[in-house]
């Protein structure tokens, strides 16, 4: 559905555009692949990767997301929009509320009205495990965008743009994860690795995964629903333990503002709205137009409701990968990659 397309990403130069971008250049033919971000140096960067004279659909576009006409101007032609534009880290924005609440709420009111009155027609959001029962600023502001964006379905009208979003854990080997901070320290020569608390857990999805689904759900959606994939979990000391290796320690350093011991894709008052499927749940809007019979079947496969109390946490999760896994493969590469291919 990418071929002879024109793609819009916001956002586009940071970990998940960039692979996102290979993506669509060696599986499809785009007509335009736009590149919207603020950060001319990054642009700069990823031109040398990815070049409009080898590549001639690609568009580099400077812009910002709190900038609703420039949005419009971006927009002007696109059919599909990846809004992957966000502020992310959970310190920095309980430190600075009222930028993270500019871009992460005020951007995506933008991008919604600037889809409709361009004419886009899907736009799937990015979200964030933090939104689900959000205790901090980040994860309180990619609820609130997420909740635009579904209910930007209806201020569409029927035959308008259709909105979905997609929430997903820990990115690993993406800019300022945890694992490329373990490894900066680790290439710095330290001895002992920081670990915020012993007991946590975090779901984990590779750069691969993330951005294959998104395109799935792209391909699959009708608009309004909240797309959760099925991924692992792992316990932060496994993963330091298995960077680190035998001589490499780890100490407590404490929770840090608005973190949380463990993470939440799916509340479970979110559960009588679900449906499952093999790869993933499927959240359903809670408004009197959508009729969750005529949305049942997903690709050709009919979900399945969840039980009304079903939760998915980073600490329940059957799916654990665990530090035994991780170091049989770790010596074959980057563990971003080499963490989910040994257990599938």
């Amino acid at each position: 559905m990418f071929d002879d397309r024109s793609i819009l990403v916001t956002g586009g130069t940071g970990s998940f555009g960039r692979s996102l971008t290979r993506e669509l250049l060696t599986r499809y033919e785009p007509r335009r692949l736009v590149i919207l971000s603020r950060d001319e140096q990054k642009q700069y960067r990823m031109a040398q990767e990815f070049s409009p004279d080898e590549h001639p659909a690609l568009r580099y576009f400077i812009g910002d997301v709190r900038d609703g006409d420039r949005l419009r101007r971006a927009m002007d032609g696109i059919d599909y929009v990846v809004h992957a534009a966000a502020m992310k880290h959970v310190p920095i924005a309980e430190y600075n509320p009222f930028e993270c609440i500019r871009t992460n709420i005020g951007g995506a009111e933008n991008v919604i009205n600037a889809s409709i009155d361009c004419g886009v027609k899907r736009v799937i959001a990015l979200s964030t495990d933090k939104a689900a029962n959000p205790i901090n600023l980040y994860g309180a502001t990619k609820l609130a965008s997420d909740k635009c964006f579904v209910a930007a379905n209806h201020l569409a009208g029927p035959g308008g743009t259709r909105f979905s979003v997609v929430r997903y854990g820990n990115v690993m080997g993406s800019s300022g994860s945890v694992v490329e901070y373990f490894q900066k320290l680790l290439d710095e020569g330290v001895r002992e690795l920081p670990i915020t608390d012993a007991r946590m857990t975090r779901f984990w999805i590779t750069l691969k995964e993330g951005v294959q689904f998104v395109l799935d759900r792209m391909a699959a959606m009708s608009g309004g629903e909240l797309f959760i994939p099925k991924i692992p979990s792992m316990r932060i000391v496994d993963l330091a333990e298995a960077m680190g290796g035998p001589h490499i320690t780890w100490k407590e350093v404490g929770i840090r503002p608005g973190e949380k011991l463990h993470e939440v894709l799916l509340p479970y008052d979110e559960a009588r709205n679900t449906l499952e499927f093999a790869s993933h749940y499927t959240v359903h809007p809670a408004f009197n137009w959508w009729k969750r019979e005529d949305h049942q079947v997903e690709s050709g496969e009919r979900g399945r409701a969840v039980q009304r109390d079903f939760q998915y946490r980073s600490n329940t999760n059957p799916w654990k990968l665990t530090r035994e896994e991780l170091l049989s493969t770790l010596a074959e590469g980057s563990p971003a990659e080499a963490a989910l291919a040994a257990v599938r």
